[in-house]
């Protein structure tokens, strides 16, 4: 019976042992926060919401370079071929002065004539210092609008009387053709030397005179050439300033 309960006994002290040692004494105990505590937060006025963090997806490949974009800053306007501020050169001056002659823009014609020398026409490459006709800067003005006729001079070939209105000389014995769209140009030379007679050189000394001629070969292919025309500009230079003093016509005649 003794045996009995000693065993008893000590089956009681092993299992009060084996209780006692479930948790190590001194073992921190993980701690949960209660859920009220986050809804607390997101309820409270005044406090916004915390958004989880995102997490960087890992990359497995090499990453594409980013493109940095334009520049919003424009680029430097490239320099224009003739200095601001700076006066034309010749071509540039005759340039003005035929599509002036195109236009009948007496305004700008007149804007280009000399000052004081005024501008002569002659309607033949022989420049007649005595009959050809000058007018003034003034003049030009309002000359397109004149009816009055003026003799300017006698017909070469067969000396009949060249007697019109400006606006008819004009016609005639200054803008006859599109000079400026299908004319051939040469700055202080002719391009046909060979066939003229004229003596612009002489009235106009090259020491400080320029003059640009524009050509044109033909009109009709059926004349065979026999249609050529050429028109002179000539420019007093003073330096770099260039003004009108003369309008030469020239063309075939029998």
């Amino acid at each position: 019976m003794k045996r009995y309960i000693g065993c008893a006994a000590f089956m009681a002290a092993m299992l009060w042992l084996t209780a006692c040692s479930g948790t190590p004494e001194g073992a921190p105990v993980p701690s949960q926060e209660p859920q009220h505590t986050q809804e607390a937060l997101q309820s409270t006025p005044g406090t916004a919401p915390v958004d989880p963090p995102q997490q960087t997806p890992l990359q497995t490949s090499n990453p594409t370079p980013v493109q940095s974009p334009a520049s919003s800053t424009p680029s430097a306007p490239s320099a224009p071929s003739t200095e601001e501020g700076q006066p034309p050169d010749i071509l540039e001056a005759a340039a003005a002065v035929i599509t002036a002659l195109k236009e009948k823009d007496m305004d700008q014609l007149a804007a280009w004539v000399h000052p004081e020398r005024g501008i002569r026409f002659s309607p033949f490459a022989y420049v007649d210092t005595v009959n050809d006709l000058v007018f003034t800067k003034d003049e030009v003005d309002t000359l397109l609008e004149d009816p009055a006729k003026r003799v300017w001079r006698l017909f070469e070939g067969t000396g009949e009387v060249i007697e019109l209105n400006f606006a008819d000389y004009y016609k005639w014995y200054i803008y006859d053709a599109d000079f400026e769209q299908d004319a051939g140009i040469a700055v202080n030379k002719e391009l046909r030397k060979e066939q003229t007679s004229g003596n612009l050189n002489e009235v106009y000394p090259e020491a400080n005179h320029d003059f640009v001629e524009y050509y044109i070969g033909g009109l009709d292919l059926a004349e065979e050439g026999m249609d050529w025309r050429s028109l002179y500009l000539v420019f007093e230079t003073n330096g770099d300033d260039h003004a009108l003093v003369g309008i030469i016509h020239d063309q075939w005649t029998p």
